[in-house]
């Protein structure tokens, strides 16, 4: 299985229709992706709206606590999937870090997006960042 973090870069973020202002907090992006999703129609699944819900809010604290802040955040769905894209100031890739099972230190974020995703791309955004799209099936 490949590293999900050394994917091929798309040319261009597939399905993203939707850009919202970048979140301070993950609460925002989330009441953000729940007015995104109660757009669609049809609805996605519960479940999917559930894993969007969650899947944005481990992207956007990753950003802000590993990254200081968010600098996008973009959303979109297909009949297929739902895509949501997160980009921030560091040009630096997420990597998987042994949990800290006292909950002081982290480590659980990126191992749970890589689960709830169907598809994780990582790409450097020139002189400003990265940009994450992660693929939620719909």
């Amino acid at each position: 299985m490949s590293d999900p973090c050394t994917a091929p870069e798309p040319s261009s973020p597939e399905g993203i229709t939707e850009t919202a202002p970048p979140p301070a907090k993950a609460a925002e992006a989330r009441a953000v992706a729940a007015a995104f999703v109660a757009a669609l129609d049809p609805p996605p699944s519960p479940t999917a709206v559930q894993d969007l819900l969650l899947l944005v809010s481990e992207l956007v604290t990753n950003a802000v606590r590993h990254a200081g802040s968010v600098t996008a955040l973009a959303f979109g769905a297909d009949d297929k999937a739902l895509y949501v894209q997160v980009a921030d100031p560091s040009p630096e890739r997420p990597r998987r870090r042994v949990p800290d099972m006292t909950g002081a230190a982290g480590g659980f974020g990126w191992p749970l997006v890589l689960r709830l995703a169907r598809n994780v791309t990582v790409r450097n955004h020139t002189g400003r960042g990265k940009i994450i799209l992660a693929t939620l099936a719909r």
